[in-house]
């Protein structure tokens, strides 16, 4: 365990998870301080309480000479290890961990961790549900809902812990060891961050590096580049497969999960559930072996799985206009995840997408965009780089905002397709986070009206030619 009392340690970091770690610091006797790259005005929602916690706080960047004085240094998600402060106080010595890894230090019940590009919270929060339908006291935190910090001395007041963990946070262990792993998926995303894919591809298989034969993982068989790293596990191996009957986990045969573990066989059916997409399917592969590893009973997991609801942002269904579902999936914010939501129609799709471009590979939706999008509608700052690439591949037209989107996607949508929202790309160019998008979407489809709008020239299909105007900076009117 880390010694703390009278020892300097840096806070990196001052969101949530940030404050809730220099608070229990403190409680440990540290000598805290903290420092935070954005201004002292844009945390206004952090002041107070800072200010109750007596910790001094350099503002507006990080300085050298803060860092490498410390005895230990702690990051908060998000905060990229690469920077040069952080790597000055490694080569001096300095211990530099994750918020996960110190809060792993206090943690005495057994940890599920849930990672992958694609359907993680999902995944954690049935899980989560599964076991408290049992019984058991189970805690849910990590990347959605409470940091891990808040779990840490928890005593006799949780059973489990049920954590999504992200690339980032994998970057800072050293000791972290969950007796369940569970690894979804790796699609490129957070190019914005990492210099090449095989970095990210890294920091998501550090989830199984410190577990040993007696410990749990579970894994996707169908993804090529989970499988490719399977030879690292040492923990006893579970899958899920779309395609493959496993002799070891979870299967779909089309209509039905089959789970077969430890030379039984059990059915799970799906009718009743509220759950929509193939992408869903796998998540409840993973979340019923999960949970049916880890104590649950089956008919707990199959109360659960009729009542859950899913997340809101994800395939999120927002209202019905004139025989046209619009969908809420905000929260697609990498082009893996937008696949996987347009694999979960057979509607033809009016696919808005756009936002912060991430500098992922485009290619994997080329085959989508030509058989299944009837149109696409761009926004934001990657809009150039995706009309290029993708703008021949079907009709495609450029808005200046979402709302613009909304009404020209209701404009030219007809009976029997699907508006869907999917941007495969952050939100911050436009919006402070997915959240903030997906609730400006929804409120731009409850404003139309049912009533069809008067065709506007300005919302007109553009060609080829003018996508190409758009991409060497012409603007089209």
């Amino acid at each position: 365990m880390i010694e703390l009392l009278n020892k300097k340690v840096l806070v990196v970091g001052l969101a949530r998870t940030g404050l809730a770690t220099v608070k229990f610091l403190k409680e440990k006797g540290a000598l805290v301080s903290t420092s935070e790259v954005r201004s002292e005005g844009e945390m206004k929602e952090v002041l107070q309480e800072l200010k109750e916690c007596c910790v001094s706080t350099e503002w507006g960047g990080h300085n050298v000479q803060t860092f490498v004085q410390q005895d230990l240094i702690i990051l908060s998600p998000g905060v990229d290890p690469t920077v040069e402060p952080i790597q000055k106080a490694l080569d001096d010595g300095v211990l530099v961990i994750s918020e996960m890894e110190l809060a792993y230090q206090f943690i005495r019940v057994p940890i599920i961790a849930i990672t992958g590009t694609n359907g993680k919270t999902t995944t954690t929060l049935l899980i989560g549900e599964m076991l408290k339908e049992e019984g058991k006291k189970a805690g849910v935190g990590g990347n959605v809902g409470e940091p891990l910090i808040l779990f840490a001395d928890g005593g006799d007041q949780w059973e489990i812990l049920v954590v999504e963990v992200s690339s980032f946070q994998l970057e800072g262990i050293n000791v972290f060891r969950p007796r369940c792993s569970v690894l979804l998926n790796i699609t490129e995303d957070h190019l914005d961050r990492y210099s090449k894919y095989e970095d990210y591809i890294e920091a998501k298989v550090r989830i199984f590096k410190n577990q040993e034969s007696e410990d749990m993982a579970i894994l996707n068989w169908d993804d090529p580049v989970v499988m490719k790293y399977e030879e690292r596990v040492k923990a006893k191996k579970f899958f899920f497969s779309l395609r493959e009957k496993v002799d070891e986990g979870c299967f779909f045969d089309g209509k039905e999960i089959i789970l077969r573990l430890f030379e039984m066989e059990e059915n799970y059916f799906l009718s009743q559930s509220s759950l929509k997409g193939i992408h869903n399917v796998e998540n409840m592969m993973a979340a019923i072996l999960a949970a049916r590893l880890n104590g649950c009973s089956k008919e707990a997991i199959e109360r659960t799985l009729i009542r859950f609801k899913g997340l809101e942002h994800r395939l999120e269904f927002v209202r019905e206009i004139g025989g046209v579902p619009y969908y809420n999936d905000s929260k697609g914010t990498n082009v893996g995840s937008v696949v996987k939501s347009l694999q979960s129609f057979q509607e033809p799709v009016i696919l808005i997408a756009g936002g912060k471009d991430k500098n992922t590979d485009l290619r994997p939706l080329k085959e989508l965009i030509q058989t299944r999008v009837k149109r696409m509608i761009l926004i934001g700052e990657a809009k150039e780089r995706m009309s290029k690439e993708l703008g021949a591949l079907t009709d495609t037209m450029i808005a200046g905002t979402l709302d613009e989107a909304v009404r020209l996607a209701h404009r030219t949508a007809k009976s029997g397709e699907v508006v869907l929202l999917s941007p495969a790309c952050s939100s911050f160019d436009m919006f402070k986070d997915y959240k903030e998008r997906g609730k400006v979407f929804k409120e731009a489809v409850l404003k139309l009206s049912t009533k069809s709008e008067a065709r506007n020239p300005k919302f007109e299909t553009i060609s080829n030619d003018q996508i190409s105007n758009v991409n060497n900076g012409k603007k089209v009117s």
